[in-house]
């Protein structure tokens, strides 16, 4: 006779030991001690979890799990909606090789009965679910990632060789707030390399020609155009604003300007430069390494280093 559901969670409550919710909230954050490992299906997860929850749901848990708890002596307490599918996947894990896996009794739904929180992230619509959804296969970053992507500010110090692709691509990942910084025009002889610009905007702010290309790409993405040039008496307001500057700048001046300034505000620097066929990239966290003027005290002199 074929074994019924009832048969396969009867053998599990034999092998798996259980846990109360409230012995899981009196243990406290998971971390070093144990794991909280969530099962339910991507979008149970959106609608709460329990803090500190790893989430892999049950029908990729043998081929995930191992990489998000790689050591198999660690606790872990599985969790579901109602406590079903943690006794089986817990089994699961037992099978392969999980020494100390026991399931939380009565799951979510138990857990919000006794008034314990849960956490939600940021409520993607139904369309960045579709749009951002090759970003929720990685695990770097997710839909937890995604919702970070989609809070974060991001300054681009110019909208020209170096600004036109970094900012297509912030776009496009799903970068929330664009700020754009350039006092120049889009002219023909910028459309070779300047990609986020077109023929038909030549003579337009490059802020606001640049403010069109994002919003066609992705219209989640805030752009706010700063059609202005940097300068000491409104550096420091302007990065206030905004979580990360990227420097796509041409000339030394400004890229010392923002070196000091993010130093003064705290920002981290994506510095990129180019030349022809050759190019730079690097990353500035002030106060915790060096900054660009640690690496370059004073800038070149007038005229020695071609634009």
């Amino acid at each position: 006779m074929a074994k019924t559901q009832q048969d396969f969670l009867v053998a599990a409550r034999q092998e798996i030991p259980e846990v109360s919710v409230q012995e899981v909230q009196e243990r406290g954050q998971p971390g070093d001690d144990f794991v909280l490992l969530d099962v339910r299906e991507n979008d149970e997860v959106r609608a709460g979890y329990l803090d500190g929850a790893v989430a892999i749901p049950r029908g990729f848990l043998e081929f995930q799990v191992a990489s998000k708890v790689p050591q198999t002596d660690k606790e872990i307490i599985v969790y579901c909606a109602g406590g079903a599918r943690s006794l089986l996947a817990a089994q699961v894990l037992r099978s392969m090789g999980y020494e100390n896996v026991s399931s939380m009794a009565g799951g979510v739904t138990r857990w919000k009965d006794a008034g314990f929180p849960v956490q939600r992230d940021r409520q993607l619509s139904a369309e960045q679910l579709e749009r951002y959804s090759r970003h929720f296969l990685l695990s770097q970053i997710g839909e937890k990632g995604q919702g970070k992507l989609l809070d974060a500010k991001v300054l681009l110090v110019g909208a020209g060789g170096l600004g036109s692709p970094a900012a297509l691509y912030l776009a496009a990942a799903g970068v929330g707030t664009l700020g754009l910084v350039d006092a120049d025009v889009v002219d023909l002889s910028n459309l070779q390399r300047q990609v986020l610009h077109s023929n038909d905007r030549i003579g337009m702010p490059k802020t606001e020609s640049g403010k069109i290309a994002i919003n066609a790409i992705n219209p989640d993405v805030n752009v706010q155009a700063h059609n202005m040039r940097l300068t000491t008496d409104n550096v420091l307001d302007l990065f206030a604003e905004y979580d990360i500057i990227v420097d796509g700048c041409d000339n030394f001046p400004t890229r010392y300007l923002v070196n000091d300034a993010a130093v003064l505000a705290r920002k981290p620097v994506v510095h990129g430069s180019i030349f022809q066929f050759e190019g730079q990239a690097s990353v500035f966290k002030p106060h915790e390494g060096p900054c660009y003027r640690c690496l370059f005290p004073t800038p070149p002199p007038p005229g020695l280093v071609p634009s």
